[in-house]
């Protein structure tokens, strides 16, 4: 009896930060890796001797999925090079272009958050899904599709409103793929990180560290760490937790356990 073909995944937004960190969690469990970035630049190239340090099969595909019309491409890349794909993370994301009150939002940067973290995601698991149904999957391997949102889908943070508004769409879009998927025995889950350091937090981490510790603004005392939120995503990945989908993964050290 052959073995199952190997996993093979695509991460987007995978050049750094808790992108990297699954693309070396799941290469350690033997996925084939697809890291993505919005340029085949220098750190697109470090990540990928990183994760091809691991032995798995590994390729750079690059490219900004806020442009819709290079999703195809992408994917086709992503599966020339490592095999029909069985996991998608969309993990790319940003930040707004200035913090501030949400009375001065402008459209420009309202429309950038919305783009990238609402809009690719829902259309690139779309691209994603429809060549699933298209193929045999009854080859041993578990199928998944993972979105990562943020903390921020429930929880205002005022002088990032756009941010929010866009993260809480990208969560509704796991619920939505979720009800389609599971008759297609596809999971969908939704890891929504709180306060990672990446280098989008940087600027900001001492001032949530005091927080913490003087304020106890997490239940575990610690900003969390990309690798965390890496593990977690291997884990979803692997079917380490059969029969679930259409899950919120709250990688946020009980932050938003309510308290008295």
């Amino acid at each position: 009896m052959s073995a199952a073909p190997r996993h093979a995944v695509l991460i987007t937004g995978s050049s750094r930060g808790i992108g990297l960190a699954a693309a070396l969690e799941l290469a350690r469990i033997g996925f084939a890796i697809a890291l993505n970035g919005p340029a085949d630049d220098d750190e697109l190239h470090e990540a990928e001797a990183l994760v091809a340090a691991t032995g798995v099969p590994v390729v750079r595909v690059a490219g900004d999925v806020g442009d819709l019309a290079s999703h195809d491409a992408l994917l086709d890349q992503a599966e020339d090079a490592i095999g029909p794909l069985s996991t998608l993370i969309n993990n790319a994301g940003v930040s707004v272009m200035e913090r501030g009150d949400p009375l001065d939002v402008s459209e420009a940067s309202y429309d950038h958050c919305q783009t990238v973290n609402a809009k690719a995601q829902f259309f690139l698991g779309q691209r994603w899904a429809r060549r699933l149904l298209i193929r045999q999957r009854d080859d041993g391997r578990f199928y998944s599709l993972i979105n990562v949102s943020s903390s921020n889908a429930s929880a205002v943070a005022e002088p990032r409103a756009e941010y929010c508004v866009s993260k809480a769409a990208s969560a509704m879009i796991s619920k939505v793929f979720a009800v389609r998927l599971g008759r297609e025995n596809i999971a969908v889950y939704d890891i929504q990180p709180g306060l990672i350091e990446t280098a989008m937090t940087r600027h900001v981490s001492q001032t949530y560290q005091r927080r913490i510790d003087e304020d106890g603004l997490t239940l575990i005392r610690r900003l969390g760490q990309p690798q965390d939120v890496g593990r977690i995503m291997a884990t979803l990945a692997s079917g380490a937790l059969p029969y679930t989908t259409g899950h919120v993964i709250s990688a946020d050290a009980g932050m938003l356990v309510p308290r008295f």
